[in-house]
């Protein structure tokens, strides 16, 4: 399978986050995609640099005083202090409910509360370069399932699941999924479906596209009632307007073993095909992984091969999006597991 990478992913390497109230080192690290490459390229798959330019299609999926702030962010945060050069910014306020989010603030802090759902997205110098090189290649995979490709799979950080529109979140600054879902709908595909099977739900995925027909979104998950993005994945958000029945949520409970995920990947998979799209973008987060350590789900190395089998009997062309999964060392597995199991279904 062709596998798009681009070295400017270890660009954005954020020294450390804020987890449950205390400062740690990053999860999200360059290691992540460095471990998936690894396996990839040990198992024989062709490694490719992206080449289409994501610019004209994220212009459709974030809005564009989102993308300013966010390629300008790190410059604006250095114009305040030179040594903040060497500090990691953070929101400490966000405009919740009554407050106004439709005048942008001159303060940089309240800029950045006001583009974030969270204090989740640490930045630094690289952040714009990685994040836009994940899209380009998105993008890019697109291009080759337009042109013939069976499936593609890029390789990709950070991730970019919880990015909505207008705003970060949970390590996503840019979403990738949507911008190959947007990308394959530019090429010529009527219909597109998307397939979240990250621990945590793809809350920017569904707020892109949750107003339209044009692309179906699946996803099965940790239930939001206790897991991370906790506002958004709820079973009975089906979309709304034009989008109605466009969406479709599947969330589990904390402890689930590998016989019920794979229970509701089946429903999933179902309601995919009766959607009948022309190609499938899937989010894989790899956090369902029984030793990743701030997910609970019971997924085995294995278990990669079965998702595999299970999603080339969708009978679509698919552009495989990395997104979550933080047991660095065995991440490269898992990702290479998904893969073969596609093949050689």
């Amino acid at each position: 399978m062709i596998v798009l990478h681009s070295p400017l992913h270890q660009r954005h390497a954020p020294a450390h986050e804020f987890f449950r109230g205390e400062r740690v080192p990053c999860f999200e690290t360059p290691q992540r995609a460095e471990f998936v490459l690894e396996a990839l390229a040990a198992r024989g798959h062709e490694l490719r640099a992206p080449q289409a330019d994501s610019t004209p299609v994220l212009a459709q999926v974030h809005t564009a005083r989102y993308l300013r702030f966010l390629e300008s962010a790190w410059a604006q945060w250095l114009a305040l202090d030179a040594d903040n050069a060497g500090r990691q910014p953070f929101p400490s306020v966000w405009p919740v409910r009554s407050l106004r989010s439709d005048v942008e603030p001159l303060n940089f802090i309240a800029r950045l509360g006001l583009y974030s759902m969270d204090n989740g997205c640490p930045l630094v110098g690289g952040t714009w370069a990685a994040a836009k090189a994940g899209a380009d290649a998105a993008a890019s995979a697109a291009g080759l399932i337009a042109d013939g490709a069976g499936a593609v799979f890029c390789a990709t950080r950070p991730p970019g699941h919880h990015a909505g529109a207008d705003f970060m979140g949970g390590y996503c600054f840019l979403n990738n999924a949507a911008v190959a879902a947007q990308s394959l709908l530019a090429q010529g595909c009527g219909k597109i479906a998307v397939l979240d099977v990250d621990y945590h739900h793809g809350n920017g995925t569904q707020d892109i596209f949750y107003r339209r027909a044009d692309v179906l979104v699946v996803s099965v998950h940790g239930d939001p009632r206790t897991e991370y993005p906790f506002y958004l994945g709820h079973a009975d958000e089906t979309g709304e307007g034009a989008g109605a029945g466009c969406n479709l949520n599947l969330p589990l409970p904390a402890g689930t073993a590998a016989d019920a995920w794979f229970a509701a990947l089946d429903v999933a998979c179902e309601r995919i095909a009766g959607y009948g799209p022309e190609a499938l973008v899937v989010s894989l987060g790899l956090d369902t992984y029984a030793g990743d350590p701030i997910s609970t789900f019971k997924l085995q190395s294995e278990d990669y091969l079965r998702l595999g089998a299970r999603l080339k009997r969708l009978g679509r062309p698919v552009v495989f999006v990395l997104e979550g999964g933080y047991a660095a060392a065995e991440l490269g597995t898992n990702a290479a597991n998904v893969i073969e199991g596609f093949e050689q279904a």
